[in-house]
């Protein structure tokens, strides 16, 4: 029975995060390539695809998302959140799977047919409807710094298309029981008052006593992991807007980040020349050379600090191929070289003391707060079974219950608030909507984990839906969770059409 719960739980807790699936992506106009490598991208088809192919087609990644096609470019980059090379990998190949079996399957998009997904396309859209001057600023203006023409916009149209009519093939299978439907739909918007019991970590370490022969025993089990940590230093320059750039907006600001792209990319084409030097492309291209002292992963140098992404190229380098690509920042972008690095190396007993006291404290203050947590939920479990209210053993035990606003498991769009959002998207909050899916008043969870505390969450009341307007939430709710089933199994499609095209991935 248990069991059965629990697939229950998971499955309903599916519905909630594909429902909670924003399918919003950030306006990308250069990918960084960095991780793709710099001679060929893939092996697919029996055949090699050329880092030059592979950028033509990530520049088609950046048209559709200027163009607002958002749902095509959620779908082809599916898994790759907002992690730029992922997005422009997963692109380009799901655009080479796309074109491959839509050739296959006979799929041929009319030219009207094209003509008309293309005036409805939010980049073109004026007050009423189509705008031609939009489209023509757009074809004339911008298609040309992407190295793309008109031709361009059809072709990722007629691929739109394709995938359209892919889905609504594989959507034939796809379905949803009533009984299911009505169920989570029930669940899904019930107002849930719930109140916690928090354990803080903290509170159990200050009676932790380490001795000598715990961390000398800590110290022979883990050798290997002890280590002082590996060290980087590099030399690096910028292609950064200035500051009246930065205040430009829209195409201005996108024109500026173009140039900015562009002088990049002859600067990393620069250093592969044979006998290329980066001081001397640095001189040539007039751009100042900086130095950083060395630094560690998990703390970077100040002068790489603005963005995550500079400290994590700077430990991809290596001496074989010791300078980065072009990564893009806000502003623009950064080019690294490595100048030095220091292995890691094993720690003395003396030196890794204070390190495995800390983790024995903080292993133990774990163990004990899981353990008095869950005396605790046993003792309220009793207490219900018994029909007596919670109130006493919670003061016995010492602790004080916190109640929280109420929440549904689904949150409505229209009770979305700044506040609410914060609530809405925070990691507590989705770990109590777990654990509270399908308890009913008065139940008790067991002790949930939440980073290095954790709570106990007591379901007070589930108060039912109340809207006049529920008939057409439940008709928008099936609707959502069909769309989204279907587009699941598109995604799984690609994925599975992906490992039939024998798809090799160079590592670079």
């Amino acid at each position: 029975m248990m069991k059965l719960l629990r697939r229950h739980r998971d499955w309903l807790m599916i519905v909630i995060a594909i429902l909670a699936i924003p399918f919003v992506f950030y306006f990308v106009q250069r990918p960084d390539y960095g991780a793709i490598g710099r001679d060929h991208f893939a092996r697919i088809y029996d055949r090699n695809v050329s880092m030059l192919e592979a950028q033509q087609i990530a520049r088609l990644l950046s048209l559709a998302q200027a163009l607002g096609m958002s749902d095509f470019v959620g779908t082809m980059t599916a898994g790759a959140g907002l992690n730029q090379n992922q997005a422009a990998f997963q692109f380009i190949v799901n655009l080479l799977v796309l074109r491959h079996e839509a050739e296959r399957l006979g799929l041929r998009p009319s030219s009207s047919e094209i003509a008309d997904v293309v005036r409805k396309l939010p980049a073109f859209q004026g007050e009423s409807g189509f705008d031609i001057n939009k489209f023509n600023d757009l074809v004339q203006n911008g298609l040309a710094p992407l190295g793309l023409a008109e031709e361009h916009i059809e072709q990722l149209v007629r691929d739109q298309i394709c995938l359209s009519e892919i889905q609504k093939l594989l959507a034939a299978g796809v379905s949803f029981p009533k009984s299911e439907l009505d169920e989570n739909f029930q669940r899904g918007y019930d107002k849930l008052y719930v109140s916690v019991i928090r354990f803080r970590s903290t509170d159990f370490d200050k009676d932790i006593k380490i001795n000598d022969e715990d961390v000398q025993k800590y110290y022979d089990a883990h050798k290997a992991e002890l280590k002082t940590d590996e060290k980087r230093k590099v030399e690096f320059v910028q292609l950064t807007l200035n500051e009246k750039e930065i205040k430009l907006e829209g195409k201005e600001r996108i024109e500026a980040l173009q140039k900015l792209a562009d002088r990049a990319t002859d600067f990393t084409q620069a250093l592969l020349e044979k006998g290329a030097d980066f001081k001397q492309a640095a001189a040539k291209f007039q751009l100042p050379l900086h130095e950083t002292g060395e630094f560690t992963a998990a703390e970077p140098d100040p002068q790489l600090k603005g963005d995550r992404q500079l400290g994590a190229a700077a430990f991809k380098l290596s001496p074989e191929e010791p300078h980065s690509d072009a990564v893009q920042v806000a502003d623009g972008f950064y080019i690294l070289y490595l100048t030095g690095k220091t292995e890691a190396r094993p720690l003395t007993l003396e030196e890794a003391k204070p390190k495995i006291v800390d983790a024995l404290k903080k292993t133990r203050a774990r163990e004990l707060m899981s353990t008095k947590g869950a005396e605790l939920v046993q003792q309220l479990r009793e207490t219900k079974q018994s029909g007596q209210t919670p109130e006493a053993t919670i003061e016995k035990a010492g602790v004080k219950p916190e109640r929280l606003p109420a929440f549904s498991l689904i949150e409505e769009e229209s009770e979305k608030s700044e506040g609410n959002e914060r609530r809405k998207q925070s990691p507590e909050l989705l770990t109590l909507k777990d654990a509270v899916a399908l308890l009913n008043p008065g139940d008790v969870t067991d002790f949930v984990p939440s980073g290095t505390d954790g709570l106990i969450a007591i379901l007070e009341k589930r108060e039912p839906l109340a809207d006049a307007n529920a008939g057409d939430k439940k008709a928008a709710f099936e609707k959502r969770i069909l769309e989204n089933k279907q587009r699941i199994v598109l995604i799984e499609w690609l994925r599975d059409r992906q490992q039939a095209a024998g798809l090799e991935v160079k590592k670079g």
